[in-house]
């Protein structure tokens, strides 16, 4: 199971460069929180992540969809900006 990583409003998950597995949740001013991230699949090819509508409406929802796609493509850590930036 990845790890899950609180920031702050004005703090940003590092830059782990391009070849680097990463998923963020990010809360929007509307009460949203949205998913995204990349890895490599079994191929070798890289692959996206972007969360779905309904996963998008709370951040627990949004953190069960992002730790089911972190499980399966081996991402260890799940970056989450809980508050909107600049709140």
């Amino acid at each position: 199971m990845a790890d899950v990583i609180y920031l702050s409003c004005d703090e940003d998950m590092p830059d782990h460069g391009g070849d680097q597995r990463w998923l963020i949740i990010e809360a929007s001013d509307d009460g949203r929180f949205f998913g995204s991230g990349g890895s490599f699949k079994a191929d070798g090819e890289w692959g996206g992540y972007g969360s779905l509508a309904e996963s998008d409406l709370s951040l627990e929802s949004a953190l069960t969809a992002a730790q089911q796609w972190a499980n399966k493509h081996v991402v260890p850590t799940i970056w989450v900006q809980p508050k909107p930036e600049g709140s």
